[in-house]
């Protein structure tokens, strides 16, 4: 078991050595060769961890623990090794990635940007359209407001009208029915009025909603 035992951990250090070998970047070195040295020693390794398993169950019981400790530690350093070795793998993966969008920018031909096309057209008109609804809107509240000036003028006129006649009645001595008539009268056309005001301020609300 020990002669196993020291084989193993000499496989160990000889397989560390080979990873020293691959981070120096040497100009002659044969990647994939080394890459295949360490795979075959890892191999080796972890058959004889398994032998060395066996062999501990075998050895005397006052020594098993500290010689499943040895194997152990054995063991720990395979799967350090497997994991050096991906690290590796994933590293040199990046560096070929990179070093071929680096040829690909070299290589790439550039010419002049008449070729490229800016697609703004759609956004001015829809500019265009907006400026379109904010002026048709500003049109129809300036309409608005003028139709509410007029109703007011005609508001304030047919109140003069109203006093006025109050005050012929009052001269030609109206009846008091004649006079009931006409308040009732002006009462109704202050309701058009109003109802007419409010529908203008609806047909604006909604033209303004359904615009923007």
């Amino acid at each position: 078991m020990e002669t196993l035992y020291h084989q193993t951990n000499k496989l160990v250090q000889e397989t560390q050595h080979l990873f020293t070998k691959l981070d120096k970047r040497l100009p002659n070195l044969d990647h994939k060769a080394v890459e295949g040295e360490i795979l075959s020693k890892i191999g080796v390794i972890n058959s004889n961890c398994e032998r060395l398993d066996v062999l501990c169950m075998k050895g005397p019981i006052t020594q098993r623990q500290h010689a499943k400790m040895r194997v152990d530690q054995l063991k720990y350093d395979s799967r350090h090794l497997i994991a050096a070795l991906n690290s590796w793998r994933v590293q040199q993966s990046r560096k070929k990635e990179a070093e071929a969008e680096r040829e690909a920018l070299l290589s790439q031909k550039f010419t002049t940007n008449d070729h490229i096309e800016i697609n703004i057209d759609r956004d001015v008109q829809y500019n265009s359209q907006v400026a379109n609804a904010n002026q048709g809107i500003d049109n129809l509240l300036a309409h608005g407001t003028g139709i509410i000036e007029s109703l007011r003028s005609q508001r304030m006129t047919l109140k003069g009208a109203h006093k006025r006649l109050i005050d012929i009645g009052n001269t030609l001595g109206l009846s008091n029915t004649t006079m009931r008539l006409i308040e009732q009268r002006a009462k109704a056309d202050g309701f058009i009025l109003v109802g007419g005001m409010l529908f203008t301020i609806l047909i604006m609300t909604l033209v303004v909603v359904y615009l923007t």
